[in-house]
């Protein structure tokens, strides 16, 4: 009987949990956690990740000469002409950014739309943006990995082969194309994207916008090809104004990566250079006065104060490039200074802020392009008309940053009278108006540098350069590459030359 009094409610309790089962696979359930996420939301996570990381600070600035830090150590790089590799090498910052942070998020977002006709809109705006970061990726780089690209998650590959840059720009042009074409305002519009609000006919501008840059960039290795891009671009309609330009708008939350830097570890480091200054100073270039401050008399970083700060355009003073840390102080003294500190900086309570917008293209760049394209023949218009459209968008951009840095009517009027365009040095004076009106871009910078050949920069006079150039020509794969992909570098590296500053990309031809 002891034993049949035991097993009873045993038995009762297996009776139990059998019932109990029918609900068991939901008792570690969230009821009110999401099972699946609107694609707009990753592509939002694209566009803020955009915003180029501080190691243009490190490359890209510096080779055009507009900004640098006579430093060595981690912030070594075209201060020196030298590459910085390594683990923490700022010649894989942007190839990390992008990688990792916009193209495996647009490549899950494409995936996710491509087949939903409610969502073509989105569908569409991602195959831009993705052309975007292609382009600056490999115009950066070079090859770089295009098809195979963010499909580590979707198809496990974790060792995406190189594309030659030729077969990438013909891609990029093709979707630019059609993804800009299918743009359609009666089908749903994506109000939660936080470019342009779901606005098609700005995103359309920017998508003809960026095929117009697309085709100027092929100017020296197929010209004829740049010549009919750039002609359908302008045929689809560019940007209007301001109120089109594409960048990421930074806030407490979403930081400039740039201007956080130059208000923190860095803020007594970069200096404005004397090639960028002294061009503006020549011109009686108002923006310089945008731009600029010197801390007057600074003898260290932390006399760098308000009580200093001059931002008067006569006062500048911008470093010299060719100098390190142990060689500048006496180059400051023979030019009268302090110190270096006292030389000109990129004024970080205005345009080097940490919330400040970061520019990916604007309407200043797309006119200044247009007024090549119309020097060259290959659209209709006036190049006069367009470069001093160019010049005076970026002079009222800058107000964009800063309300105390925004150009006056008048002043941008004095200006385009004093330097008047001159067709028989139209190349130079554009590319030489993009190279300022571009400031802060440093992507955009380097390329249109290398595509144009303007402006007339000196080299770098910094001895013990390891480049056998002039200039840097591009920057060096991640060192991670050769641990986890080395079979498919070593092909590129086969074909498109060494992996070091000196080799070219496709489109720079010589």
């Amino acid at each position: 009987m002891k034993k049949i009094h035991l097993l009873t409610p045993f038995c009762a309790l297996l009776i139990g949990l059998s019932g109990c089962e029918k609900g068991f696979d939901q008792l570690n359930v969230n009821p009110t956690a999401a099972t699946a996420l609107n694609p707009v939301f990753t592509f939002n996570n694209a566009i803020i990740n955009t915003s180029f990381p501080a190691s243009i600070l490190i490359f890209e600035e510096p080779i055009v000469q507009q900004m640098f830090s006579p430093n060595s150590g981690i912030i070594a790089g075209g201060n020196y002409n030298i590459d910085n590799r390594g683990s923490a090498g700022a010649n894989a910052a942007l190839w990390q950014r992008y990688y990792r942070d916009v193209i495996r998020y647009l490549v899950d977002g494409l995936d996710k739309t491509k087949s939903d006709a409610s969502r073509s809109n989105l569908y569409n705006m991602m195959r831009i943006w993705k052309a975007y970061a292609f382009m600056v990726l490999t115009d950066t780089y070079g090859d770089v990995p295009y098809t195979e690209a963010g499909m580590g998650f979707l198809g496990s590959n974790i060792t995406p082969k190189y594309d030659a840059q030729e077969a990438i720009y013909t891609d990029i042009l093709k979707e630019l194309t059609e993804a800009t074409a299918a743009l359609d305002a009666t089908k749903p519009t994506e109000a939660g994207e936080v470019m342009y609000s779901g606005n098609i006919d700005r995103w359309k501008r920017l998508g003809n916008s960026l095929l117009l840059r697309a085709g100027m960039r092929l100017s020296k290795v197929n010209p004829t090809l740049a010549q009919s891009t750039v002609q359908k671009a302008v045929a689809g309609g560019l940007m209007q104004s301001n109120a089109d330009n594409c960048a990421v708008r930074n806030n407490a939350n979403y930081q400039n990566s740039v201007g956080t830097t130059l208000n923190a570890t860095e803020a007594a480091n970069y200096y404005l250079t004397g090639a960028f200054v002294d061009y503006l100073k020549s011109t009686e270039d108002p923006r310089l006065a945008s731009i600029a401050v010197r801390y007057v008399g600074a003898r260290s970083g932390v006399e760098q104060t308000a009580a200093r700060a001059n931002r008067t355009a006569a006062v500048q003073i911008g470093m010299p490039l060719g100098y390190d840390n142990g060689s500048i102080p006496a180059r400051a003294s023979a030019d009268g200074l302090a110190s270096f500190y006292d030389y000109s900086q990129l004024d970080r309570t205005r345009l080097g802020r940490f919330d400040v917008p970061c520019y990916l293209l604007t309407y200043a760049q797309t006119q200044l392009l247009l007024a090549e394209a119309a020097q060259r023949g290959w659209t209709t218009g006036n190049a006069a008309d367009y470069y001093n459209a160019g010049v005076t968008a970026h002079m009222q951009q800058l107000g964009d940053y800063d309300a105390t840095s925004l150009v006056s009517a008048a002043n941008i009027t004095a200006y385009l009278q004093k330097n008047p365009y001159v067709a028989a040095r139209g190349l130079e004076q554009i590319n030489t108006q993009y190279w300022v009106a571009s400031l802060l871009n440093g992507p955009e910078l380097f390329a249109n540098f290398r595509r144009s050949g303007y402006p007339t920069l000196k080299p770098n006079p910094y001895p013990g350069k390891e480049i056998k150039g002039n200039f840097i020509n591009r920057l060096s794969y991640p060192d991670a590459e050769i641990s986890v992909n080395q079979a498919n570098l070593n092909t590129v590296v086969s074909r498109q030359g060494p992996d070091n500053l000196d080799t070219r990309v496709w489109w720079d031809k010589q």
